[in-house]
């Protein structure tokens, strides 16, 4: 017998919209053993990297910048993605409101960085 599953559609937009807090992340959805979170956020997150996991932004609204430690800036712009692979020291900054996707392992850990 095939088991009944309820299906709940999510508008990104919608859950988003009325958040006005400098930095707010949550799971919207799990993919076996992955996350989609997403992300509403300005000024900037700690340098870190996850040993455990890739993680890939995809940028819904506002501009997202990645430095990283020995590489240029990225900065992604409204359905640009990029791949961050595991162990990759990085960090997000935004200058105004953005909004962005991350998909990775449900278990990833953040090891920040002092610098």
């Amino acid at each position: 017998m095939i088991e009944k599953v309820d299906l709940e559609k999510v508008n990104l937009q919608e859950i988003t919209k009325n958040i006005k807090d400098q930095h707010v992340n949550f799971a919207v959805s799990n993919v076996n053993n992955h996350c989609l979170r997403i992300a509403v956020f300005s000024g900037e997150y700690k340098w870190h990297y996850h040993s455990n996991s890739d993680e890939l932004f995809t940028v819904l609204e506002g501009e997202l910048f990645i430095d990283f430690e020995n590489k240029d800036t990225i900065v992604l712009k409204p359905n640009d993605t990029l791949l961050i692979p595991a162990g990759t020291v990085h960090r997000t900054r935004a200058k105004q409101r953005t909004v962005n996707l991350c998909f990775e392992d449900k278990n990833a850990d953040t090891i920040i960085i002092d610098k």
